[in-house]
């Protein structure tokens, strides 16, 4: 009897084409184009009647590889990777949107995908307005006007707020129009946007599919007609192409990525408990714990609280500063989903060029630190933690 394979089988065994020479591993396909039997191949090719590949730009062995695993992972339709997580967002912005559309998005956002949002879309005459992710009244008033796209990110980096993202999809749908999410801190394992009534899902690849910090990448997931009709030609004349080898690094990373996202999030929400019953610590963000003003919703729409937190330590900017820099096994470092325990100060760094009214309201506070939990022991990470926060 035919049974769909368990998800870490499909982690490893999903979309692998081999070469005649049999290989284990994935193939690796260093090349930015390919050769033709003869000049009618090449133009059937071209004009898509014949299959087979034409420019790495276009698609690449290696590539499609990486593409079917993740699409098979998140349970979509199709994949299409891109050379960075940004190149995906705008990608899914850019490819949709023209003069005089109106766009609405939740208010915390990564801080490029806000200078996109605030800085690039305003140039091409299309409108934005932001609302607090948490409201959905506030959704419900600003998608009263015609609206093409709805954007949000859930958990929001770096104060894990929560969107509802059912609601915000029936909503969006009842006005017309396509719900995009940004599942970059939940991953595929703990969260299932499509599932909940998600158009478009982007990720960073870079962050935990990786997951050992070793190279840039994106995909974008959803339906094969929006796909194919919209964001494929967008990407293949724009050229954000994701490289070959990064996708076979991406591929590797993807084969572990169940017991990583297991094992951390485990340690995750030992350091959320020990650091809220830390005498020196002011609050804890985290949507595994029950004093998560969302901690409902996290359960409904999450397996889990996720591999990342953020806590605020009291005492402004210079109280978070001295606890970054007497860390000693967690490391400095604006990146997440690693192998190794990271923490940054969102407000001076990937949240720093978003002006300090609006920093304010999205709760990203002076004195907030936000913490990418790694594999290191728990017990480790506890008692590094505990000596920066103890002075």
């Amino acid at each position: 009897m035919a049974t769909t394979p368990g998800l870490r089988t499909r982690l490893v065994q999903e979309g692998i084409v081999r070469s005649p020479h049999g290989e284990t591993s994935e193939a690796l396909y260093l090349t930015s184009g390919f050769v033709y039997a003869s000049a009618a191949e090449a133009a059937a090719r071209f004009a898509g009647e014949a299959e087979g590949y034409t420019y790495s730009r276009l698609g690449n062995p290696t590539l499609r590889m990486f593409e079917r695993r993740m699409a098979a992972l998140e349970g979509a339709e199709v994949a299409i990777a891109t050379a960075s997580g940004m190149a995906a967002v705008h990608a899914v912005l850019m490819a949709q949107l023209a003069a005089g559309d109106h766009v609405v998005a939740s208010r915390l956002l990564f801080g490029s995908s806000h200078y996109i949002l605030h800085e690039i879309l305003p140039r091409f005459g299309i409108a934005v307005t932001t609302v607090d992710g948490t409201d959905l009244g506030a959704w419900e008033r600003a998608l009263a006007r015609p609206t093409r796209l709805v954007l949000l990110e859930s958990p929001g980096n770096p104060t894990l707020e929560l969107v509802d993202i059912a609601a915000v999809a029936g909503l969006a749908h009842a006005a017309g129009a396509r719900l995009v999410v940004d599942n970059v801190l939940a991953t595929p394992l703990l969260q299932r946007p499509l599932a909940l009534g998600a158009d478009l899902v982007v990720y960073s690849a870079t962050k935990h599919i990786d997951g050992q910090g070793r190279c840039l990448g994106g995909v974008i997931l959803g339906e094969h007609r929006l796909i194919e009709k919209t964001l494929v030609p967008y990407l293949k004349h724009t050229g954000p192409a994701l490289s070959p080898f990064n996708a076979w690094v991406l591929l590797k990373g993807l084969e572990t990525l169940a017991l990583r996202i297991d094992a951390q999030t485990a340690t995750a929400a030992r350091i959320a408990a020990f650091l809220e019953g830390h005498p020196r610590v002011a609050r804890v963000l985290y949507p595994g714990l029950e004093s998560h003003p969302q901690h409902a919703l996290a359960r409904r729409q999450m397996r889990g609280g996720g591999t990342v937190l953020a806590f605020r330590t009291g005492g402004g900017r210079a109280r978070a500063f001295s606890v970054l820099d007497r860390l000693r096994l967690i490391a400095i470092s604006n990146n997440l989903g690693d192998a190794k325990s990271l923490a940054t100060h969102p407000a001076s760094t990937t949240h720093s060029r978003i002006p300090e009214a609006e920093r304010a309201a999205m709760g990203i506070a002076e004195d907030l630190i936000r913490v990418s939990v790694g594999l290191e022991e728990a017990e480790d990470l506890i008692a590094d933690l505990d000596r920066a926060l103890v002075p």
